[in-house]
């Protein structure tokens, strides 16, 4: 182990006891070290991208489901289930992300996260050994999905909460760029996934997602710690029921709003659907106002007020409405239409139509991350603003392209979408993310899955209306023409022509033979040769390419206007700025990186009265300023106000002097402000209920930042202990041969006392730069470390507000390894060898295993002596160049052989 890292695993924060004495529940970033946001990243991204693959994985494998379950889902009364099993995922999901990021503020995000990777994996296993057949079968699955989705919501709700956590604010773009890659490219990935695998058997659709969700669990259980600020908090439980009862009823009204009713096309005028879309929408404006009302609500609407919260979010909607349903359009488009028309047969069109989208995926895979790092260093609003705008002009190029088009341009306009769409979707979930204060960063994620996920139901049932609308106008006289042309009777194509364009799309969409499908009976009243033609790979394409093409462009006009108003809100969201409240207890490695706010301890005692904070005898009814120069006073007593107090006291317990402490809202405007006396106390009386971020600063000292939630004829505390405000800033470098050379990334830099004691840590970013604030004046020792280089130390003096610059250069090491092995060529077990300097000094020594190989690590460039002991010591000199790793094999005889005069080669081989 690295000293660096030695130091950081053996003791906790400001140099305390180790971390392995505390609870799993209580450790912090600085316990687990630099890389614990590395490994939040991953796990996370893990599981967004295996919940997402599943959000879509069906939509392929559909006709190899129903065939295998013996169901035709085209006949009227299973309907019901293909659109379940198309749409029941994304409905469940869309209405439970906003209640589970709810959770996960409450419990613990890495707790909600981890639960619900083992639903989701429990689920899979179950939709995996499906045995039964027909309407069992199908409710079977069904039911399943809906629970996959409960796991997928837990997972959706609090990976970016997670993530913010553990990223600090100038790196969050990179992570939700990766994080996000997962969230869209999933469903893009799952058609192709669906594609292959269902052709050879159904069950590995939802079998593939078993050892990896397995994996995934364990991982997640093992590595992902909560270290956010939790809000206890009491269960909202009207908010929730109403929120779920409205969104539920809004979404089913939508999914059966595409499907016929009586001699409609579309179900729009069903009294149900009706019912579902007028009822769903009063109930969540009962939903509203109970938010308003509660002590702790599902969802602070306040945060509304918070400018790049609320327009990321409408642009987040309208994004997702314009890209929702492009999947299922662009989907029937290939396997109704074009693929037939260029040679493949209805049943194969499934798998080349996710095949032949797959440079969308490729366009966004490219652009997310860029986008995402981009936006850390320049702002979210001109990625998201030019995304949206490419992502419209996108739409406009598949409006002017023939329904036949060639393909090489149709790729080209499905690269340029995706590259949009990651230019989008990237800096637009950050900048939402950075503008929630620590306590509500689940309920924001969640509210923010909420509109995506809900948006894509939406979208889909306005682009299916849509494209239905367009079908109903030409298509019943184009079939008609059509079908009589070549031998059906006029009643039986009239009839035919007049059945519902949703079936036609259905047939398409599932890769069966749509004319086929709606001869049934009648292909027999027609001559073989006619038959052959009506159902075979042109006819249907040419006779729908006309009506088709009617209800793209309707479509595709939706979406851009969608997208541009998407765009508008990109640019409303404001400036680019960092945010103002991070995590309660973030880690000491995170704030010294981008020289935010630094920890601080909190304890909040909530109260029936203010009777435990007048004991103290102060005077409470003394005004305090309110930051504009006036005094508020609180009359002759408290009455129904809040009150937030507390003290901000230096690290050995004495008042900090000249301090103040600030308290700003949601919208990161200042609400109050009071000097802190001078025995280090301070009360801000009369605050709104609501919450609140709370900024201590003082003269020479670091601020410090918490978030306090007050609520009336109540009191909070918040303690602030301020450190000194030095700070150490530079560049690690890595030598090769004496050679200085560029900077060096991910290297680990700890700032440490004269007792030793770690006052700071941090891992150097991108060009080796890093930079440790909060620091105490004095004699300190700043180190670098980083794998497969010499550790180095500076000493620096450290004095508040006189920056200090030390660059760091750690030197490549090498090392020698080889094997010990007796005259006769047997290895020899539990042999010692050492490497030794020329003047004597031991650097390395290891033991011989049973194979007999060993290997000496971490030795700088320079000539050593390599002595192996076993019976006979025996030694041979190498050369360690910098980085390099030599071979050195050695031969031992045993100390009898050693006495005869034959003479043996003690080294067999000495090569580089």
């Amino acid at each position: 182990m690295s000293t660096a890292q030695h130091a950081l695993t053996t003791r906790g924060p400001g140099g305390g006891e180790p971390s392995r004495g505390r609870k799993k529940s209580d450790r912090t970033l600085a316990d687990l070290g630099p890389n614990y946001k590395w490994v939040a990243l991953s796990n996370t991204t893990l599981g967004m991208l295996l919940a997402t693959i599943n959000s879509s994985i069906v939509l392929i494998a559909l006709p190899d489901i129903f065939r295998g379950i013996g169901i035709n889902p085209l006949e009227s009364g299973n309907t019901s289930y293909l659109l379940w099993m198309m749409m029941g995922f994304l409905v469940v999901t869309a209405v439970l992300v906003v209640s589970f990021g709810r959770l996960g503020d409450m419990f613990g995000r890495a707790k909600m996260y981890n639960l619900g990777f083992a639903v989701f994996t429990i689920s899979s296993v179950f939709l995996a050994i499906t045995w039964m057949q027909g309407s069992t079968a199908a409710w079977w699955l069904i039911i399943w999905r809906v629970i996959q989705g409960v796991g997928g919501a837990f997972l959706m709700a609090n990976s970016s909460a997670i993530l913010t956590d553990a990223f600090p604010a100038n790196q969050r773009g990179l992570a939700m760029g990766f994080n996000g890659v997962a969230a869209i490219a999933g469903s893009f990935l799952g058609l192709l996934i669906g594609g292959l695998l269902a052709p050879v058997n159904w069950h590995l659709v939802f079998l593939v997602s078993v050892p990896v969700g397995i994996a995934g669990t364990i991982w997640a259980y093992i590595k992902l710690h909560d270290i956010g600020h939790r809000q206890p908090a009491k269960m909202d439980w009207w908010g929730n029921i109403t929120f779920a009862v409205g969104l539920i009823a809004i979404l089913v009204a939508i999914t059966y709003g595409i499907q016929p009713y009586r001699t409609h096309s579309m179900g729009w005028t069903n009294p149900y659907v009706l019912t579902g879309l007028i009822g769903g929408v009063v109930v969540l404006v009962i939903f509203g106002i109970i938010e308003t009302k509660v002590d702790n609500p599902l969802f602070n609407l306040s945060l509304f007020k918070i400018r790049a919260f609320a327009f990321g979010n409408i642009a987040n909607l309208m994004a997702s409405l314009g890209r929702g349903g492009l999947q299922f359009i662009l989907l029937i488009w290939l396997q109704g239409v074009w693929l037939p028309q260029h040679g493949y047969s209805f049943d194969r069109t499934p798998l080349w139509a996710g095949i032949y989208m797959l440079p969308m995926t490729v366009g966004f895979l490219a652009s997310a991350p860029l986008s995402g790092v981009l936006s850390d260093r320049i702002g979210s609003r001109v990625l998201a603003t030019v995304g949206m705008v490419i992502t419209a002009g996108t739409f406009f190029a598949l409006i002017l392209v023939p329904v036949n088009f060639n393909y090489w341009v149709f790729a080209i306009i499905l690269v340029c979408n995706g590259l949009g769409m990651g230019m989008f979707a990237t800096p637009n979930r950050a900048e939402i993310m950075n503008s929630l204060p620590g306590n509500a960063r689940g309920a924001g994620a969640g509210l923010t899955a909420t509109f995506q996920n809900s948006a894509m139901v939406l979208s889909i049932g306005i682009f299916f209306s849509l494209i239905i609308s367009g079908l109903s106008r030409n298509l019943p006289s184009a079939m008609t023409a059509g079908l009589t042309a070549h031998g059906v009777p006029t009643a039986a194509a009239t009839g035919i022509a007049h059945l519902p364009a949703v079936a036609v799309l259905f047939a398409a969409f599932l890769g069966y033979n749509p004319i086929q499908q709606l001869l049934g009976p009648t292909i027999h009243q027609v001559t073989p040769d006619q038959a052959n033609f009506l159902t075979g790979r042109s006819f249907f394409p040419n006779l729908i390419s006309g009506p088709f093409s009617d209800g793209l462009a309707i479509a595709f006009w939706f979406a851009i206007a969608a997208c541009v108003i998407a765009a508008i809100a990109s640019v409303l969201v404001g400036k680019h700025k960092a945010a103002v409240a991070e995590p309660v207890g973030a880690e000491l490695a995170a704030t010294a990186a981008d020289g935010g706010f630094a920890p601080t301890e909190l304890v909040e005692e909530p109260l029936s009265g203010l009777e435990a904070f007048q004991a103290d005898g102060n005077d409470h009814s003394n005004g305090h300023s309110n930051g504009n120069g006036h005094v508020n006073g609180n009359g002759n007593g408290t009455g129904h106000r809040t009150v937030l107090a507390g003290s901000v006291l230096t690290a050995d317990g004495s008042p900090v002097q000249r301090a103040v402490v600030t308290v700003t809202g949601p919208d990161g405007k200042q609400a109050d402000r009071a000097m802190v006396r001078q025995d280090g106390k301070y009360e801000l009386l009369g605050l709104l209920p609501g919450g609140y971020t709370v900024i201590a600063t003082a003269p020479g000292y670091d601020p410090q930042a918490a978030v306090a939630s007050v609520a009336v004829r109540q009191l909070v505390r918040r303690d602030f202990v301020l450190v000194g405000g030095g700070l150490i800033s530079g560049i690690v470098r890595a030598a090769d041969n004496g050679h200085v050379g560029l900077g060096l990334a991910e290297a680990t830099v700890i700032v440490t006392d004269a007792d030793g004691s770690v006052r700071g840590a941090t891992a150097s970013g991108v060009g080796g730069a890093y930079r440790i604030g909060g620091l105490p004046e004095g004699q300190l020792t700043v180190t670098a470390d980083a794998a497969g280089h010499q550790p180095t130390a500076q000493l620096v003096a450290v004095r508040v507000g006189q920056p200090v610059i030390a660059d760091l250069v750690v030197s490549r090491v090498g090392g020698v390894r080889g094997s010990v092995h007796s005259v006769a060529g047997l290895p020899l077990a539990e042999a010692t060898v050492t490497a030794v300097t020329a003047d004597g000094q031991v650097m390395a020594s290891a033991v011989t295993g049973e194979d007999g190989r060993y290997h000496l690590d971490g030795l700088p460039d320079g000539d050593y002596t390599v002595v192996a002991t076993l019976y006979q010591p025996t030694a041979t000199q190498v050369r360690v160049g910098a980085g390099e790793t030599v071979t050195a094999d050695v031969a031992l005889r045993s100390a009898a052989s050693a006495s005869s005069p034959t003479t043996e080669p003690v080294v067999d081989q000495l090569s580089r």
